[in-house]
């Protein structure tokens, strides 16, 4: 049982990874700041919804 609970963990974790690192890409190469860069990609999947939605 335990093994199936560190899958669930490390998968979390790579989605987390991942949609800061897609929120980032994103980010820079619509605005080219690394300020704005680094906040999105604190905000990671919220800003990856909102930039789907809005172009």
């Amino acid at each position: 049982m335990a093994k199936g609970r560190s899958i669930v963990v490390e998968g979390t974790k790579t989605g987390i990874g991942f949609g800061s690192a897609l929120a980032i890409a994103i980010s820079w190469s619509v605005n080219k700041s690394i300020l704005w860069a680094i906040f999105h990609g604190f905000f990671s999947w919220l800003y990856v919804i909102y930039y789907a939605l809005t172009r």
